[in-house]
């Protein structure tokens, strides 16, 4: 039996945390707010991101602003800084290898399917994912269903092993993913949250880089000929 890896998108595939930062700083600074640096970022963030904003000390109409018109000032600020973004280290290297084993391979994400679609596209990558698992559009965006529960069904629907199927990600809803669903779960520091709150989250392996995920799997018997 071959494995399936289901990879978060944003910090953890596509290094885009400082576009990230740049974007609430600048959603901080529309409201006369003080910039955050990455440490304060990665200690508070959370999502659906206006719970960030509210961590962050703005007030509820200051919220309900910036979630106006589907949220158009984070994505429209957000969006072109992205754009420039690169993969995190030992990604591609990770996906193309899954792409020659013939593994399946599953984007699971709280972005929006069409843009991170032209981000595939962009970084080359687009033949290396099956599947993309992501709200329908900035409409729909945290108010349709959960990552967990889209994961739920989709696993559901394609007969997948929760036994051989790894989620990776940057923040502790993936560990708490893998819980509920019984898979094996890979926390990668260097995203949007700190290192000691997904050690806090306790899930089964934490890594740095994507390098580090052969070693991983091979450990489970998978990719022995990678």
């Amino acid at each position: 039996m071959k494995p399936t890896l289901v990879f978060d998108w944003n910090g953890t595939l596509l290094n885009d945390a400082d576009a990230f930062l740049q974007t609430t700083n600048a959603i901080l600074s529309r409201f006369g707010r003080a910039a955050i640096d990455m440490h304060t970022l990665r200690e508070q963030c959370e999502v659906p991101l206006s719970i960030l904003y509210r961590n962050l000390g703005m007030s509820e109409s200051e919220v309900a602003e910036v979630e106006n018109d589907d949220s158009a000032f984070f994505h429209d600020m957000y969006e072109p800084l992205a754009s420039k973004a690169d993969l995190r280290e030992g990604a591609r290297r990770i996906l193309e290898t899954a792409r020659q084993q013939a593994v399946s391979t599953i984007i699971l994400s709280n972005h929006i399917v069409e843009p991170l679609r032209t981000q595939l596209r962009r970084l080359r990558i687009d033949d290396c994912v099956t599947e993309v698992l992501a709200f329908e559009s900035r409409a729909t965006q945290y108010k349709s269903m959960s990552k967990g529960d889209r994961l739920g069904v989709y696993m559901q629907t394609n007969n997948l092993s929760a036994e051989s199927t790894f989620i990776i990600g940057d923040m502790p809803i993936e560990t708490d993913i893998a819980r509920n669903l019984g898979l094996i779960s890979i926390s990668i520091t260097g995203g949007f949250v700190s290192e000691s709150r997904l050690q806090a989250a306790q899930p089964d392996y934490i890594i740095h880089d994507h390098h580090k995920l052969l070693p991983i799997l091979k450990k489970h018997g998978f990719f022995r000929n990678a």
